[in-house]
């Protein structure tokens, strides 16, 4: 059997509606084309200048962290993607052995998988391959109006034995999806409760089409303790959800929101410039560690990767470990490039401009 038939969701019966459909977004996410169309991440407007007589030595260089509380190696965090169904546990615990032989932060896909059946929990409880790198739990934000409480996420946080809970916002996805949860209404309220209550950090994420400044700064006032901008440029959920589709109508509308959303670029631009003080993470359609620099330099504390890393995942656990670190080299040179010494100088850096 290929790695690929892993994750189809055919030939399983006992698993749960939320894990098959799981699966499935990854055999999509492999196996299609599922970028936005007619949109770009907008990091390919912004160059460094070249710094001839860098004045630092190149072994010097540090892009430690820290990020929840805890130290880390390197700047960077495997964002949410997968678990829940049988087929990607084995995704998940070669991503987090990667992720903590090179001391990257983890996010896990949504949880709620395991809320519902146990019997996938063990596709989310990575501590004994990932026992001292921040590790994210996962749900919906919009389960907290289809039932899922406040104990609820404190079993999605026990299971994964997180440092911290993301809710993501994807009604773009929910709306596509056939089986969509859309009721998105008075969702503030709640996790102004859960960020009060959890006892652990909150944090939000979108899934690729971006955060704004007004909302980011509505999720400052609730508690939101750091925010993913997950910006447009990368995958598009509208698109993976066109291919799940039997339906023609709702297939057809999907092509017309192939460019939706708001860049990455201009989304941290945005939110950074709105909340200075925000602990902020960049993803959305980077691949290598230059696309990390630029975001870096325009004001995020972290750089998320989430489907450029899933080929990785699927094949060895060799290829994962040579992909992070290929990524933490490609940042490293980008910084020497510069002449920045540290992370600090990078993101004060006025060697970022603009084309155009």
């Amino acid at each position: 059997m290929s790695n690929l038939d892993l994750h189809r969701r055919q030939g399983n019966e006992q698993e749960s509606v939320t894990a098959q459909r799981k699966a499935e977004h990854v055999r999509i996410c492999l196996e299609e084309q599922v970028n936005g169309v007619g949109i770009t991440t907008g990091l390919e407007h912004y160059r460094f200048v070249h710094q001839a007589l860098p004045e630092i030595n190149f072994h010097d260089i540090s892009i430690r962290t820290e990020w929840l509380g805890k130290s880390m190696a390197a700047p960077f965090l495997i964002s949410s993607m997968t678990g829940g169904s049988h087929g990607t546990g084995a995704i998940n615990r070669r991503l987090a052995a990667a992720a903590e032989a090179r001391g990257w932060a983890m996010g896990v896909g949504s949880v709620r998988a395991a809320v519902e059946d146990e019997t996938v929990a063990d596709t989310f409880r990575l501590r004994d391959v990932a026992p001292s790198i921040p590790l994210l739990a996962n749900i919906g934000a919009v389960q907290l109006n289809m039932g899922m409480g406040i104990d609820h996420c404190r079993r999605a946080v026990d299971i994964v034995e997180a440092d911290a809970l993301v809710l993501h916002l994807n009604a773009m996805q929910e709306v596509f999806q056939p089986e969509g949860d859309v009721n998105f209404s008075r969702l503030l309220p709640k996790i102004e409760a859960l960020c009060s209550q959890l006892g652990v950090p909150v944090g939000v994420k979108e899934v690729g089409w971006g955060i704004a400044a007004d909302t980011a700064c509505q999720l400052a006032e609730a508690g939101v303790s750091f925010i993913d901008v997950a910006g447009a440029g990368g995958t598009s959920w509208s698109q993976v959800e066109k291919l799940r589709s039997t339906a023609g109508v709702r297939r057809r509308a999907a092509e017309a929101f192939a460019d939706w959303g708001i860049p990455t670029a201009d989304s941290i631009i945005q939110v950074r410039e709105a909340l200075p003080g925000m602990a902020l993470v960049a993803s959305g359609g980077l691949h290598h560690g230059v696309d990390a620099a630029k975001a870096l330099a325009l004001g995020a504390n972290l750089a998320g990767y989430g489907r450029s890393l899933l080929t990785s995942a699927v094949h060895t656990d060799e290829a994962v470990y040579e992909m992070l670190e290929q990524v933490e080299l490609e940042l490293k040179i980008a910084m020497f490039g510069i002449g920045a010494a540290s992370l600090g100088e990078l993101r004060g850096t006025s060697r970022l401009t603009k084309e155009g």
